[in-house]
């Protein structure tokens, strides 16, 4: 009895291996296996509003561009993008945030028609149309839809302290003048500001854009927020 029971469970087993495994390793693959380790509770659905939560509306815009052109929220409708504060002669955080946009960009160039980047000057005063078209050319933007903006300062610091929450302003006494957080905003195709939880379940809100743990966190996000339908 007992060589049939050892039986009976090795069929088990090999059953298992032969359905499941192909699987797992398809979701490894596909790096899918991220959204269940996200959830904090294996078993619920894998829905995206599961693993990326709704903080609310982004903040409307209406600023100049680097080609002088007007650019608001409605030129992202229907597009997943981000969003940052920098400044292009900041000598400390900006020249990481930008780098890492670029690495994003370039992850994200098969899907460069539904993703952009919105990239807001903290020193307009400085950073006019022409300069910051020098500085997208330095730093190789590619995706039609990633803009470097400019406008008016109150409005920027408006948009950035009060709209988003993301910290920015003048202090004569840091480096290059200014002072900024190195937050980067996830926006989905319909305006919400999205996020992924923490290890205790709660929302970030934004992602860390000068560390590397930030942009893989967010190579992940984009990609689920790109198929949401």
């Amino acid at each position: 009895m007992k060589n049939k029971s050892y039986i009976g469970i090795s069929f088990i087993i090999l059953i298992f291996g032969i359905i499941f495994i192909p699987r797992i390793i398809n979701r490894i693959k596909n790096d899918d296996v991220t959204k269940i380790d996200r959830l904090n509770s294996p078993g619920q659905a894998e829905t995206s509003e599961d693993l990326l939560v709704k903080i609310g509306k982004a903040p409307k815009f209406n600023l100049t561009n680097h080609n002088g052109e007007t650019i608001t929220n409605k030129n992202y409708e229907g597009k997943v993008y981000l969003v940052e504060f920098f400044f292009s002669t900041c000598p400390t955080i900006c020249p990481i945030m930008n780098k890492n946009m670029v690495e994003l960009q370039n992850h994200f160039e098969k899907n460069q028609s539904d993703f952009g980047i919105v990239s807001i000057t903290i020193n307009p005063a400085h950073d006019t149309s022409e300069v910051l078209k020098e500085h997208a050319k330095h730093l190789g933007m590619k995706n039609p839809n990633w803009n470097f903006l400019t406008g008016d300062k109150e409005y920027i610091y408006d948009l950035a302290n009060k709209g988003f929450s993301i910290f920015a302003g003048e202090n004569k006494e840091s480096d290059g003048g200014f002072e900024h957080s190195g937050l980067f905003a996830l926006i989905d195709k319909n305006g919400n500001i999205r996020s992924r939880k923490d290890d205790f379940g709660n929302p970030i809100v934004y992602y860390d854009g000068i560390e590397a743990t930030g942009i893989q966190a967010l190579k992940q996000d984009i990609k689920v927020l790109l198929e949401e339908k």
